[in-house]
């Protein structure tokens, strides 16, 4: 049964972001809000979780895994950025976009689009999540909370609990934080193609 934290979504308590960020270091699989609606991740480098999630929402193996991340220079790390890329990221971030880019050797392997390498990449403009990705030091490996069978997000921390509470290890309670997905952006083309259209303004992305 998982655990269950309501945290302020101004100014996160840290002895409770403390607590949530050691349950993901040990492999816990967790719920969170973002700028856009809940998400469900867990530690970068974990399989195992990662193949919890893939059970939760029923995912084959050419899903886009996203990676939360704290701000440019994780992005930097993780994704293959040139400079005309980089303004763009640098203008639109933070915000409820994920961008699809070409990944580098740091992202594992089972990460990444089977045939294009690639990896979605976020910064979001969300106090908890920026608190729990300071605090942890590395990205959260990611998924928008979207149930099999369904095409909009979770968005009640208590209706996830009711329904997932013996599947997850953490829930935290950030209040209401939208209905929408973001809007995904592949930036591996010539030019910026909209693939998703969410919570994120997509006109500047269409050239």
């Amino acid at each position: 049964m998982s655990q269950f934290f309501q945290i302020h979504p101004v100014t996160p308590q840290k002895r409770l972001i403390n607590q949530a960020v050691d349950i993901l270091r040990r492999g816990g699989v967790i719920v969170y809000p973002t700028d856009s609606a809940y998400a469900i991740g867990c530690h970068l480098g974990d399989k195992q979780a990662a193949d919890r999630i893939k059970r939760i929402r029923k995912l084959d193996d050419k899903h886009n895994f996203t990676l939360m991340c704290r701000d440019l220079s994780d992005i930097g790390v993780f994704a293959k950025v040139d400079n005309t890329q980089y303004r763009l990221l640098k203008t639109f971030t933070p915000g409820p976009y994920t961008f699809i880019l070409d990944a580098t050797s740091e992202v594992p392997r089972r990460l990444l689009h089977p045939k294009r390498k690639t990896i979605g990449m976020r910064v979001p403009d969300n106090a908890i999540v920026q608190a729990l990705l300071a605090e942890l030091g590395e990205p959260i490996m990611s998924s928008t909370l979207i149930l099999p069978g369904e095409e909009d997000p979770m968005t009640d921390p208590e209706e996830i609990r009711d329904r997932l509470e013996h599947e997850l290890d953490l829930i935290i309670d950030g209040g209401f934080c939208g209905l929408e997905a973001t809007t995904v952006v592949n930036m591996t083309g010539q030019a910026p193609e909209v693939t998703r259209v969410g919570k994120g303004d997509p006109e500047p992305f269409r050239i």
